[in-house]
């Protein structure tokens, strides 16, 4: 017999409560137990919200003891290189990563074996050697250009490049484990494990008498990085042979490459968008603003995964929808856009009540981050507005206007970072930053409703904008 929470409910609360309740119960009973595809999808948004939330607090604490351990300008160093290096990694996939989440179901559906089975030996090659490639060219060069780097960055830089093919693969394997909507396999080692092993071989490390600074958390970075990407890969790979039957394989790279590469373009844009700020401010200013600045930014993570975790649930679906289910597709699109935008409102305002105690056990001089929360938050707030149009475009083959949309705004916030963090120092960041996620809210928004004739607004009717 399976559970029902709304059942359980009638039985052991009383009459009159179980029914004000009921009609809640039996919204999580279809999200935990429909066998449908939004079914499928809300429970992938659940765990994925569930794990984001986990993750938001490991991050957190991990950042705070790295940025005890090491004094804020150790860590800013630290810092810059490895976001550098989250964000080359990533767009080392080319593409790969996202579209391998539109043919895996596509392929399946059709009965394509010899496809499926091409894509995913096919992309974990191309993936490993572009970002191993890519890390080379990095390191010579961050070497040649030595004379003009200031020197406590040189040394970092060159060990971080040594995570990028397994930061590459591991995003690649996180995009064909939620092409099978497996949440648990796609976002567990990048954010829970990975961030656990990372402190906790800093803390072997330290503990060996290595000395806290930036170099010693890139190392523990890359063993924690090597170890969590390898058992991932012999996760899914073993999970993936059960359900796919050995046989022979076809490549159609030439296909494959043309739909990730404007795919690829997209995510550039988004990734450099999402951290262009933290980069910039390292750019302008020294390691002790850069440390400052990526503590407050953290601190709104717990508003940024509702969008991520929604994104990651929903992406495949779009997919599927896309072949000759407009109305589905729409009622759908439209029923996600709730789905980031009050969960991610509740957690705005939970961060702003609690973000100068958070900030303040990173240490007395990270409050000085605080107020810049005020402003932050209107952009992640107006992102959260509109739903996961970005991967609504992608998924409906629309990801060349997309990736216009990003090209635009990345172009936008840059400009807005020049102009105004010479000016303004940190509040300039996050003046650019706001005003650039509020402007590519809009302009996705607008996309989606001209190539696809759907209102992604949370305060618009569907038909609002017609």
């Amino acid at each position: 017999m399976r559970f029902s929470a709304a059942t359980t409910a009638g039985r052991f609360l009383p009459q009159r409560l179980a029914l004000r309740v009921e009609p809640l119960l039996g919204r999580i009973d279809a999200v935990l137990f429909t066998a449908d595809e939004r079914g499928e999808a809300g429970r992938m948004s659940v765990i994925a919200f569930s794990i984001r939330i986990v993750s938001a607090v490991i991050a957190f604490i991990s950042q705070v003891l790295m940025a005890r351990w090491m004094g804020s300008f150790e860590y800013g160093i630290f810092v810059l290189v490895w976001v550098t290096m989250v964000i080359v990694g990533n767009l080392a996939c080319l593409g790969f990563h996202t579209s391998v989440i539109r043919f895996i179901p596509e392929y399946r559906e059709r009965g394509l074996m010899d496809e499926l089975r091409g894509i995913v030996v096919a992309s974990r090659l191309f993936v490993l050697i572009a970002s191993t490639i890519i890390a080379g060219l990095g390191a010579l060069g961050v070497w040649l250009s030595a004379p003009w780097i200031e020197n406590y960055y040189v040394i970092p830089f060159i060990l971080g490049v040594i995570c990028l093919p397994m930061i590459a693969l591991s995003d690649l394997l996180q995009g064909q484990a939620r092409a099978n909507s497996w949440a648990l396999f796609a976002l567990s080692p990048t954010y829970l494990i990975r961030p656990v092993l990372i402190l906790l071989f800093m803390a072997l490390m330290l503990f060996a008498g290595y000395a806290a600074d930036a170099r010693t958390a890139i190392f523990a970075s890359i063993a924690a990085t090597y170890v969590t990407t390898l058992a991932q890969l012999i996760g899914i790979t073993h999970r993936m042979e059960r359900q796919i039957p050995a046989g022979p394989m076809k490549v159609h790279f030439a296909q494959w490459f043309i739909v990730s590469l404007p795919i690829f373009l997209v995510e550039s844009f988004f990734f450099l968008l999402t951290n262009a700020d933290v980069l910039m401010v390292g750019a302008y200013m020294d390691p002790n603003d850069v440390a400052v600045y990526f503590a407050t930014v953290k601190t709104l993570a717990l508003v940024h995964f509702v969008y991520f975790a929604v994104k990651a649930g929903v992406a495949q679906r779009y997919a599927q929808f896309t072949h000759g289910e407009p109305e589905r597709l729409a009622a759908f699109a439209r029923e996600t856009v709730s789905w980031t935008f009050w969960p991610s409102l509740l957690m705005a305002l939970l961060v702003l009540a609690l973000g100068k105690p958070m900030l303040v056990l990173f240490g007395p001089e990270f409050t000085s981050g605080y107020p810049l929360l005020f402003l932050l938050v209107f952009g992640v707030v107006a992102r959260a507005a509109v739903g996961p149009c970005e991967s609504l475009l992608t998924m409906s083959g629309n990801q060349n206007i997309c990736a216009a949309v990003y090209a635009m705004t990345l172009a936008f916030n840059i400009g807005l970072n020049v102009v105004l963090i010479p000016m303004f120092g940190l509040w300039g960041a996050a003046m650019a930053t706001a005003f650039a996620m509020i402007f590519e809210a809009g302009a996705l928004s607008f996309t989606v409703w001209r190539k696809l004739g759907i209102v992604m607004a949370i305060f618009v009717p569907a038909k609002g904008a017609a």
